[in-house]
């Protein structure tokens, strides 16, 4: 065990930003009729042949998706109306046949504000307002148009200016946030340099082509002698034609119903999703331990989770893809399939026919609001299980409405209704699998060998038990470095970065020339943080162009607070100081409050003998956010290097003050308790680590060698037991294993 010292360990995240709102857009079709580029043409092209369709996406939201602001798009109140909340008062008025807002802007100040864009229309309209720089900003005043009154989105906060989450700050910035899920053929086009945007669109909203693809070749094709002489060529150079696959609707549908990010403007349009995207997954990050949407997630993770994806639903056998509304009203949608049993009475509901409790959708779809008032249906279609509420506290659909009942209040009526026995879930794995209170790595195990898991579920289950660091998590993530899908294979090479590189270099080599880009950017990404940038060029030309493919996907993202902070963190690794100091700076500049880029530069300064700097930097962190326990344990592990002891454990009691569920806050208060020759504090605190990392390694060893310093080596034996079970390739380990004569 090192005890002589704590160590300032490298806390970098590659991070994966949750933008939302990030989409697709047209972009060439794989089949060529000549050598002209396809381009995208307008709605109007359309119209002639497509009549009923373009009269239904006239009524559509995507329609209605942006538009210029006039006397009839605009929804809201501007007849010199007013509103309060928050501590901000706004007033909005016309002004020579234009729409204004004067409220708070980025220098606290009111402001007279002229919209420019409406977007959306219901249950909310917001406004468009245009900057500097190319800049556009989302309002933070909505239009409730359900209710016909003015509203603020985060309701009951007051937002500072400074606040990336202002509406003139980075989090409501219409070009990166946005902007390409509610227009046609969007380019960003932001530089870097000046902090600025050139974005440009083919059409204003959401229109046929961003879903059919670009349609000159189209529309050359269909008046083309070929095609009147009978020569007909399957799908009419579209991307998605007339009854296309669910493989097909997915990857059309998803890249704006998904919360993911971008990963290049060079849109390969392959087919496969997360060669131009990463989609999140349905960890306990942004959704609910049993996989049912917390944050606003959309719907392509939930999707994939839900029995209906399994057997082939696609998106257009319950939604009009034109009109957007369901194709049947009320449960008729889902009685087209479900009507072997009589699922629509109270047989099967144990409700009023025609009240909220006996429609599908709110038992198997369970809402909950986002946006202020914009109710959203999750689309797991799963049986409600108050039972898994009773014993973890995840929702259930049926306390959504039954608030003033507990769960367990629910749990019986489901017993009592259908029985004592639940028919097996994925969740009833998920949710112990998600917990580092509880033994959760057999749970993960389970849902990472069944192959009747869903693979995004899969994919959640390699994310979880990446951060189990023994022997075997390492050969599950090495497994899963060939699974079929590729959400899996990514999160099964980014799992691999708390482990040493010895343990799987040559695994991950080949990936570098993977199928699907998103997976060769996580291995280059590996590659760098494992072999540093000095041993890099060993992986020859793959590397090469992963690497490249890796630069894109890092730029692409630095408009965008949390991507200088990735940015920062590249270079970083490759130990380009000077460039990642700035982009942390940078980052800090879009959001003040941004707590992971302090720590993170933090990191840069005392790596770089700034320790000074970085007391200061972790210092303002605190007074950011009190009650963050990583922050203080930074604190610890610096102050130690400055050989201030009062300070280190100071900082390690408010960590653990703050419920940390960081296994390391714990083993590092036991090593200097130990230290100060305080046995039963340091057995206490190692106990407290291993409850929430049984088997790790400097843990047990710490553990097992305090036991026999206190000469009770019958206390050591369980220890050491594990450490012979999962490290007894370790030298250290089996040294101590022949001292105890193991």
């Amino acid at each position: 065990m090192k005890n002589n010292k704590l160590f300032f360990v490298l806390l970098l995240t590659f991070l994966l930003l949750s933008v939302g709102f990030l989409a697709s857009q047209c972009s060439q079709s794989n089949k060529k009729q000549s050598e002209v580029e396809n381009e995208c043409v307008g709605d109007a092209a359309c119209k002639s042949c497509h009549k009923t369709e373009h009269d239904q996406w006239l009524a559509s939201d995507h329609f209605k998706a942006m538009q210029v602001a006039n006397d009839s798009t605009v929804l809201g109140d501007f007849n010199n109306a007013s509103y309060s909340a928050d501590g901000v008062t706004s007033r909005f008025f016309k002004k020579d046949g234009k729409f204004f807002i004067n409220t708070q802007g980025e220098d606290g100040k009111n402001h007279d504000f002229e919209i420019k864009y409406t977007f959306g229309y219901y249950p909310l309209q917001q406004y468009l307002i245009e900057f500097d720089r190319g800049r556009m900003q989302v309002t933070r005043q909505s239009w409730n148009s359900r209710d016909n009154k003015w509203f603020h989105q985060y309701a009951g906060q007051k937002i500072l200016p400074n606040d990336w989450l202002h509406w003139t700050g980075n989090a409501q910035n219409w070009n990166t946030m946005c902007a390409e899920c509610h227009s046609t053929n969007l380019k960003k086009n932001y530089n870097f340099e000046t902090d600025s945007y050139n974005t440009t669109y083919s059409l204003l909203t959401v229109s046929c082509e961003s879903c059919h693809g670009p349609a000159k070749e189209h529309i050359n094709y269909i008046g083309s002698a070929a095609y009147k002489s009978g020569n007909k060529e399957k799908g009419s150079y579209m991307l998605m034609p007339k009854n296309s696959s669910q493989h097909s609707e997915i990857n059309t549908c998803f890249p704006c119903h998904a919360r993911k990010s971008n990963i290049s403007s060079k849109l390969l349009s392959s087919g496969e999703l997360m060669d131009d995207y990463i989609p999140e997954i349905p960890s306990s990050e942004y959704y609910d331990a049993d996989g049912q949407v917390n944050d606003e997630d959309y719907t392509y993770a939930s999707f994939l989770q839900s029995v209906m994806y399994k057997h082939g639903v696609k998106c257009s056998n319950c939604h009009n893809p034109h009109s957007g509304k369901l194709i049947i009203a009320g449960n008729g949608v889902c009685n087209q399939c479900h009507f072997k049993k009589n699922y629509d009475s109270p047989e099967h509901t144990f409700h009023t026919v025609g009240t909220d409790g006996a429609a599908c959708k709110n038992c198997h779809m369970p809402s909950k609001y986002y946006m202020g008032n914009d109710l959203r249906h999750d689309h797991i279609f799963r049986e409600p299980r108050p039972d898994l509420s009773a014993k973890y506290g995840t929702p259930n659909a049926c306390n959504n409405c039954h608030k003033d009942k507990s769960a367990q209040w629910a749990s019986d009526a489901v017993v009592k209704w259908y029985g004592p026995e639940r028919k097996y879930h994925f969740a009833d794995d998920l949710v112990p699998g998600s917990r580092m209170d509880l033994p959760h790595q057999a749970h993960l195990l389970k849902l990472i060998n069944d192959t009747a898991t869903p693979s995004i579920i899969q994919a959640t289950a390699v994310h979880y038990i990446s951060n189990i660091n023994d022997n075997s998590s390492l050969q599950a993530l090495l497994q899963q470095l060939n699974h079929k899908d590729a959400q899996v294979r990514y999160r099964a090479v980014t799992g691999l970065a708390g482990f040493s590189p010895s343990q799987w270099l040559g695994s991950i080599s080949p990936l570098l020339q993977d199928k699907v880009r998103a997976v060769r950017i996580a291995a280059a990404n590996l590659l760098i943080t494992a072999n540093g940038p000095d041993r890099v060029s060993d992986f020859g030309e793959p590397f090469t162009k992963a690497q490249q493919e890796l630069n894109d996907y890092i730029l692409y993202q630095v408009d965008f607070a949390a991507g200088n902070v990735m940015a920062g963190d590249y270079y970083f690794k490759l130990r380009n100081y000077a460039k990642a100091e700035e982009f942390y700076l940078r980052g800090l500049r879009k959001d003040s409050i941004m707590n992971y880029a302090r720590l993170n530069l933090s990191t840069l300064y005392n790596i770089t003998g700034r320790n000074t700097d970085a007391l200061h930097v972790l210092q303002q962190a605190a007074k950011t956010d009190p009650k963050n326990d990583r922050i203080y344990f930074n604190l610890a592990l610096l102050y130690n290097e400055m050989d201030d002891q009062n300070n280190v454990e100071l900082n390690l009691k408010k960590a653990i003050e703050l419920k940390s569920t960081n296994p390391r806050v714990y083993y590092n208060y036991g090593v200097l308790l130990q230290q100060k020759n305080r046995p039963k504090e340091a057995e206490n605190q190692y106990q407290k680590a291993l409850s929430l990392a049984q088997n790790d390694l400097d843990i047990n060893y710490a553990i097992c060698t305090l036991y026999l310093q206190q000469n009770q080596p019958e206390k050591a034996i369980p220890y050491a037991m594990t450490l012979k079970k999962h490290y007894s390739g370790n030298e250290q380990v089996a040294q101590l294993l022949r001292q105890m004569r193991l």
